[in-house]
């Protein structure tokens, strides 16, 4: 019964930070999804419902320089291989959800990775 409340709140504040935020071919979204030991950051098209780009912890290129995954440095490499990933594609601004997360730590690091890196949001 705690648990039905606990997953209805969680989908609230997810909705409540996607409500005004939608990707288009001009500005796609970067979504931020993490997990106690990963985290996950795509470029998405909502018009055409395509991911344009994607970085984790567990893709190889960012794993073979990380020691840990769930920590603030390891969102920091995300951060800079969704940003090349994406300027590869020739995107330059995006819209950032944060996907129910409060914006501090590992979400904080990768934003900020992401622009340092050329994302402009």
């Amino acid at each position: 019964m705690q648990f039905d409340r606990i997953k209805k709140a969680r989908i609230r504040r997810k909705y409540r930070a996607r409500r005004k935020i939608f990707g288009t071919s001009e500005r796609p979204r970067l979504s931020v999804f993490r997990s106690s030991r990963h985290i996950y950051a795509q470029v998405i098209d909502d018009m055409a419902g395509v991911t344009l780009a994607s970085a984790s912890t567990r893709s190889k290129l960012v794993r073979e320089e990380l020691s840990k995954s769930g920590n603030k440095d390891a969102a920091t490499a995300v951060g800079t291989a969704i940003a090349k990933q994406a300027t590869g594609v020739g995107i330059q601004c995006v819209q950032f959800d944060r996907n129910r997360y409060k914006y501090h730590g590992r979400v904080k690091a990768l934003a900020d990775a992401a622009r340092k890196a050329g994302l402009v949001f």
